[in-house]
């Protein structure tokens, strides 16, 4: 836990609310404190553009997020957020991928997600990266089918992903307080 929490918690209170995750089985607790690497199992990237735009998807189904994804088996912090910015937002990154906040996920599961990811706790990691736009999603057939990718101002990228993912909004809105600044 950061010694800012308390300030970030009292501006962005459903954001740091402890959550029991269903899809994951676990608890969650969020945090701006810094995170083992290692521990890292997913990673959302609030990529920001030349122009201070924010990268938002939006898939098939209609659900709008922040780009991002689970750690394949070897893959760095950087390697992830990359690979995931192209899959899902067909951007690439341009600078440095700086996690500032995360959720720490404590599973009841027996075993983890995928067999190289840590258990029972890990780390649901969030990043600030500049990236561009350079051609469309590749959309793996194992991951989101993204249908639109926009480029819009932060607070405007924070109410269009609200509609679907107050957890992304609000990652967005901490970002823009913190980092983005």
């Amino acid at each position: 836990m950061s010694q800012d929490d308390g300030r970030w918690a009292a501006a962005f209170p459903a954001l740091f609310a402890d959550r029991y995750v269903d899809y994951a089985d676990c608890w969650t607790w969020f945090t701006t404190g810094s995170v083992p690497d290692e521990l890292v199992a997913r990673l959302h990237v609030v990529a920001v553009t030349p122009r201070g735009h924010v990268i938002a998807c939006r898939s098939i189904q209609g659900w709008r997020f922040l780009p991002g994804g689970t750690r394949e088996e070897g893959e760095t912090l950087g390697e992830l957020a990359r690979r995931e910015l192209l899959e899902e937002a067909g951007a690439r990154i341009t600078g440095s991928v700086d996690v500032f906040a995360s959720h720490v996920a404590d599973s009841v599961r027996e075993r983890p997600f995928r067999p190289h990811l840590p258990h029972p706790r890990a780390y649901w990691g969030y990043a600030v990266a500049e990236a561009e736009v350079v051609q469309p999603p590749t959309n793996p057939h194992d991951g989101e089918h993204v249908v639109e990718v926009l480029t819009l101002p932060p607070a405007e990228a924070a109410d269009y992903i609200e509609e679907h993912d107050q957890v992304h909004a609000d990652v967005v809105r901490l970002a823009q307080a913190m980092v983005l600044v």
